[in-house]
């Protein structure tokens, strides 16, 4: 018996708005001609569905245009650092505070440059401005005349080409770097218009502290209402369940444990229906598990020397029960671990000393992943980390399969 037309067209219809929503959750910023162009097709094509899903359980608005679609994704715990932006290099290193800073005074630059820029004359622009008092009395300086500043810079513009907000015509910014030549760029404006997630523009915001200004940039209309109280806690833990690896139920307020605790099922529901996300309940929390691996900046287990180094300090972690361990700790352990998985690392994590970048690059992937916390004292194990626990070794039996023994197995079963 054939399938209803009405089933099939359907089902085509929910496979089509999941892979948009998935593509808009992992690349808040899709091109026409980018690298997700398919993507981008769909979103355009679902845009009104995905953009009441958003506004009504996110709070983030969707822009999508003819040239561009731009999930104005805004984080739920605002002072989260484990997810920076990152060199588009081999390194990937995490941007420090005076990339962001460059970052913002060269998109002001853009802003008000031309259709096109050479990276010298904005070099020159982003050295002017950061002259400003109020920026100067920050004790950020810029003059571009060291390598490392000018690395900076390259990082930056990098991470704007990635974005699509630049367009490489000519050069090379290693020449730019060496002092050797320069590099032209086309500006994409409709681009670059679309990058600010605010609900208010920065110029208006008059707070002291860091803390302060970003509250104010992403607040919500005044919550002087229950519904509105209601809303706003639906958004806020809607936003968590996406964006973040876990939900640890110790970091929500006691009003929004109440609102999550009797509106859980609908919310992981709603969630599951749009991305094909799964709810992982826990007694600790909640995690939003994808099947497909697909939706995450960060992995574990990962290949390669730093991915294998950073399982076995999760499993040693593990151990602790949840007590504080030690940097210094951490360290000791991970050269214990080089003298004995050393054979299978690279060369360089071998050398002696290279257990303290092995260490922070370990920690600062648990971090992010919401395995483990940060304290100026150590590393405090949370909850989720148990799933790497190994427990006692179990043998199995060999066993036979047609003509051919196979030979007994030893496994590692997770507690």
């Amino acid at each position: 018996m054939s399938t209803p037309l009405a089933e099939v067209l359907d089902g085509q219809h929910a496979a089509e708005l999941r892979k948009a929503a998935r593509a808009l959750l992992k690349q808040p910023l899709l091109l026409a001609g980018g690298a997700y162009a398919d993507e981008f097709r769909l979103v355009r094509r679902h845009a009104s569905d995905l953009r009441e899903w958003f506004d009504r359980n996110t709070g983030w608005s969707l822009q999508v245009d003819a040239e561009t679609a731009r999930l104005g994704k805004i984080a739920a715990q605002l002072a989260d650092a484990t997810h920076p932006a990152r060199d588009a290099t081999r390194s990937a290193a995490p941007f420090t505070r005076r990339r962001y800073v460059l970052l913002c005074l060269a998109l002001a630059a853009l802003e008000r440059g031309e259709a096109q820029i050479a990276l010298g004359r904005l070099a020159g622009q982003v050295v002017l401005d950061a002259a400003e008092p109020q920026l100067a009395a920050t004790g950020i300086r810029f003059t571009l005349d060291r390598r490392d500043e000018r690395l900076d810079l390259a990082a930056v513009v990098r991470l704007l080409l990635g974005l699509g907000v630049l367009r490489r015509v000519a050069g090379d910014e290693e020449a730019y770097v060496s002092g050797a030549g320069d590099v032209l760029y086309d500006v994409e404006r409709r681009v670059l218009a679309g990058l600010l997630a605010t609900r208010r523009g920065p110029s208006t915001v008059r707070a002291a502290t860091l803390d302060e200004r970003l509250a104010e940039l992403t607040t919500e209309t005044a919550l002087d209402s229950d519904d509105l109280r209601f809303r706003a806690m639906r958004r806020s833990l809607t936003r968590r369940l996406l964006d973040d690896p876990v939900l640890y139920y110790d970091e929500l307020t006691d009003a929004e444990l109440g609102y999550l605790t009797r509106q859980r099922g609908f919310l992981t529901a709603r969630i599951t229906e749009l991305t094909g996300l799964v709810a992982e309940v826990r007694a600790e929390g909640i995690a939003m598990v994808d099947p497909d691996d697909d939706l995450t900046d960060v992995r574990m287990p990962e290949s390669g020397t730093h991915g294998h180094v950073t399982l076995l300090l999760a499993e040693y972690l593990t151990r602790a029960e949840g007590a504080l361990v030690s940097t210094a700790d951490l360290e000791r352990h991970a050269a214990g671990l080089a003298a004995e998985h050393g054979g299978f690392w690279s060369k360089s994590a071998r050398e002696p000393g290279a257990e303290g970048e092995l260490v922070e690059q370990a920690v600062s992937r648990l971090a992010a992943l919401g395995l483990v916390s940060r304290t100026a004292e150590g590393v405090m194990p949370r909850p989720a980390l148990a799933r790497y626990a190994v427990g006692e070794t179990v043998v199995l039996e060999p066993r036979t399969v047609g003509a051919a023994q196979v030979p007994a197995q030893r496994k590692a079963y997770q507690r």
